[in-house]
Order: structure tokens, then C-alpha cells, then sequence
């Protein structure tokens, strides 16, 4: 199938099909979307090799991993990001080039823009004070950050879940369903996204006058066992929390583990609510979910952030794009009113 077979299908004209499939600003998101789906169902692709020849482009996003990170790899958050980014390039006519690095990522970023390997990059993981954002912009190289990045003043494009607003929410369920004592599994603090997270949590708190104790908050690699450990130290303690918050699924089902090794029961003894990503080949149980969770489809936050990185490289001169997107609590079976009391297991 060609451009004009795919318009016509469409009843569509073939500049809004091309403009909606290369990310122009002006084309809707729902039309957007239409021409997209329509273009996978009908294996309709535009020719990255005569695009790139007119225009000079590489036709290609790249995403630097260090080596540090490797574990990134094999984690199915990373993977549904991937996955769903890649669907957007192929259908907008774009590779993915993932760089697994070791030493100077910045000397990577500088490589790419000397050898014009690519047409822009995603920046994950942000950090506190990140410094990518502001090597990007001295390099001219078009970034698009998945997360945001607290303090930076200038300009950039984003896309992010709205994490205080979703760890608030989370932690107010379980404040009104009577728990005093909300243990947090956090991740590392370093990354934005943890430390949003945090502040939501704390605020939720305050909002009820109750305070923010440090024996309640960890924070670390988002881990089964760290899960599993952290939950384990808290509830060995004299005043054991009564629920817990956790930053992932991965996370959680380690909570749950030490919860049910202590032979108490997941609902009735010790709630839990977990960040979930409605992960594809993860998935959080069936109609009624396994985990009270605040959720997203991080998969479709990839689709989104190809889409708006290369909707920034075909218009350099358009404004930054930001879209911040809310989690959904979806209420499961791991989550019930506070115990009135109970002896800390052995």
C-alpha cells in the first residue's frame, strides 16, 4: 500500500496522512492515531531511505544506556518504553539506535551529533540536576526527556507521569481506609521520579496532621528482594506499619513475600499499593487486580515520546511539547481497612 491508497482509505487527504504519520503539531491526536493504527494494520510505512536522502536525516532516535544500568535491559518498565516508541518510529518511518555505553555518556551524545547518527535522542531516568539537558542543548542535538528534571529553568520537551499527584492519591486511600503507620518503598532518590514520588506521599500525611517518620521510608533499586527485605525490617519492628506503598510491581510482589512469610495475610493484616505500569507481559492479575495499584501504560508513554521527539525534529522551531500524563487507582485485592491491633509476627 502507498501514501495515496492509505489517504484514500482513510478519506483522508494525503498531506494530512503525511503530516500526521512525521508528527507535524498541527494534526490531532486522535487523527494522529487514526493514520497511525491504520498505517500498522496495512503494513504502510513511509521509505526511511529516500526520506533521509531528501531531507539529509539520519530517519533514527537513539536512547544511551550505561553500562551501569544494564539492568535496564531485562526489566519489562524499560522493555513496554522500547516497545511502544518503536512502534511509533516504524510507523513514522524511523529507526531506534540504543547505545549501551560504559565511561563518558557525554562523549556518546557528542559522537552522535559529530556523525549525525541520529536525528534526536531520549533522555530516561532523569536525575536530580541532570546534566544531559543542558549538554543536548549546547550540542543542538533534539532531546525529549521521559520524566522531568526538578530545578532545570530552561526550556525542554517531556513527557511524564504525574507521580505526586498518583503516590498523594495512593497514600490518601490508605490514610482514609484507617492506616496510621504507611511504610514507603521507594526508589533511589537521585531520580526525579523518586523524589516526586516521596513528596507526594509526604504530603498526603500532612494533609490528615499525621507526620513523616524516617523508620517508615526506603529507598533503593527497585528490586524484588529489596522489596522483600525492606518490608521484612519494617515489620520486625515494635510499631510495624500496617501498609505500604511501593514504586513498582517488581517491588511489591517482594512486600508481599516477607508479608506472607511472617504468616500474616496481604488485605486483612497489611495492605499494599503499588505503583503498576499496566504492563504488557507483567501483568497485575485479571479483571479484579492482584495489587490496589496507581496505573499507567508505559507503553504507551513510549508511543508518545517518539511521537513528540520526532514532531520536534521535523519542526525545529516549534515550542517545546510537554505532556504529563495522570495514573489511575484501580482498586484490588491487597488493600483493606486498617487491624485494630495485632502482636508483631515472629
Amino acid at each position: 500500500m502507498n501514501l495515496k491508497q492509505l489517504a484514500e482509505a482513510l478519506g483522508l487527504s494525503q498531506t494530512t496522512v503525511s503530516r500526521a504519520l512525521n508528527g507535524y503539531p498541527e494534526v490531532s491526536e486522535a487523527t494522529r492515531r487514526r493514520v497511525v493504527e491504520a498505517a500498522a494494520q496495512h503494513g504502510y510505512s513511509p521509505n526511511a531511505r529516500a526520506k533521509g536522502l531528501a531531507t539529509g536525516q539520519a530517519m533514527a532516535i537513539g536512547l544511551v544506556i550505561p553500562v551501569s544500568d544494564q539492568q535496564e535491559m531485562v526489566n519489562p518498565v524499560f522493555g513496554d518504553f522500547l516497545a511502544g516508541a518503536g512502534e511509533a518510529c516504524s510507523a513514522l518511518g524511523y529507526e531506534m539506535v540504543l547505545s549501551v555505553v560504559e565511561g563518558d555518556e557525554a562523549a556518546v551524545y557528542r559522537s552522535m551529533k559529530a556523525r549525525g547518527s541520529v536525528d534526536g535522542v531520549v533522555v530516561s531516568a532523569p536525575r536530580l540536576g541532570d546534566p544531559r539537558p543542558a549538554l543536548l542543548d549546547g550540542l543542538g542535538l533534539p532531546f525529549l526527556v521521559h520524566g522531568r528534571i526538578s530545578g532545570y529553568e530552561a526550556p525542554y520537551s517531556w513527557i511524564d507521569v504525574n507521580s505526586r499527584s498518583a503516590f498523594r492519591r495512593a497514600a490518601g486511600f490508605l490514610l482514609d481506609l484507617g492506616h496510621r503507620r504507611v511504610g514507603l518503598v521507594n526508589g533511589e532518590e537521585i531520580f526525579d521520579f523518586a523524589h516526586r514520588r516521596r513528596r507526594g506521599y509526604g504530603e498526603a500525611l500532612a494533609e490528615r496532621g499525621l507526620p513523616e517518620t524516617a523508620d517508615l521510608v526506603v529507598q533503593g533499586e527497585m528490586t524484588e528482594d529489596f522489596g522483600h527485605d525492606s518490608a521484612r525490617a519494617m515489620l520486625a519492628r515494635p510499631d510495624p506499619p500496617t501498609a505500604f506503598l511501593v514504586s513498582s510491581l517488581i517491588c511489591a510482589l517482594g512486600v508481599r513475600r516477607a508479608v506472607e512469610e511472617l504468616g500474616l495475610v496481604m488485605g486483612r493484616d497489611v495492605s499494599i499499593v503499588t505503583h503498576d505500569d499496566a504492563l504488557s507481559y507483567f501483568q497485575n492479575g485479571g479483571d479484579v487486580p492482584i495489587f490496589t495499584a496507581v496505573r499507567s501504560s508505559v507503553r504507551e508513554a513510549g508511543r508518545r515520546a517518539a511521537r513528540l521527539l520526532i514532531g520536534r525534529i521535523e519542526t525545529p522551531g516549534a515550542p517545546h511539547a510537554q505532556d504529563l500524563l495522570e495514573a489511575q487507582l484501580l482498586v484490588g485485592e491487597s488493600t483493606g481497612p486498617a487491624p485494630r491491633a495485632r502482636k508483631t509476627a515472629p
